[in-house]
Formats: structure tokens, sequence, C-alpha cells
């Protein structure tokens, strides 16, 4: 009897495997999602607080609420292009899981966006 050694990972396949990453850019002011494909190095789909259609609808631009709507479309528009999952693992030190970062993956989650 054989038994194989583990499949090493190699960095290809991980993009293979995750080719969609979410990028947030959180400032004092407004708040910005993308996700990016990485493969190709292209951005696969954007929301952010600063676009005028959705400034009317938004009391606030940097609050928590602000973060979950721009979850909430951003999460709508990736289910519109059939994009069905998308990696976290891309926060800096200075993000943390909560506030505005917590507002914004929780709401994508609720949108139907796997997050690996």
């Amino acid at each position: 009897m054989v038994i194989r050694s583990p499949m090493r990972v190699d960095k290809k396949m991980i993009q293979f495997l995750k080719p969609y990453v979410l990028k947030m850019h959180l400032t004092e002011r407004f708040v910005n999602a993308q996700v990016i494909h990485l493969p190709s190095g292209t951005v696969a789909s954007a929301a952010s607080s600063e676009e005028k259609i959705l400034r009317g609808n938004m009391g606030s631009t940097q609050d928590f609420a602000a973060a979950a709507k721009i979850g909430k479309i951003l999460g709508e528009r990736l289910l519109l292009k059939n994009i069905l999952s998308v990696s976290v693992s891309s926060l800096r030190n200075d993000q943390k899981y909560q506030g505005k970062v917590k507002a914004l993956i929780d709401s994508l989650k609720e949108a139907g966006i796997l997050l690996v």
C-alpha cells in the first residue's frame, strides 16, 4: 500500500481557486469597496459612497449604515455578474473585523455572497 504525500499548494493554484479579492478603503468621509479579479488585475465590481446616485439616498456617507449599504449594493452588483464567492483575507493590519469593516462584510454575506 502506497500513501501519497499531501499535495503542495502553489501560489498560482491559490489565485485560481480564489480569483476574486475584496479591497476596502475606509476614510473619515467615505466608504469605498471593490472586488478585483487577481489573474487579470481588473476590477470586477465596485461600490462607493462617493457615487452621485448613492449620495442622495444616504443620510451620511461615513457611518456604519453607509458601510452596510455599500456592502449590500456591492453584493447585488456581484450577483448580477455571477460572482458568487469573494476572498476577504486581504485585511490590512490596521483593519480589524469591527465597526465599518464588520458592517460591510456582514451585508455582503446577507446579499448572498460566499466569503472564502
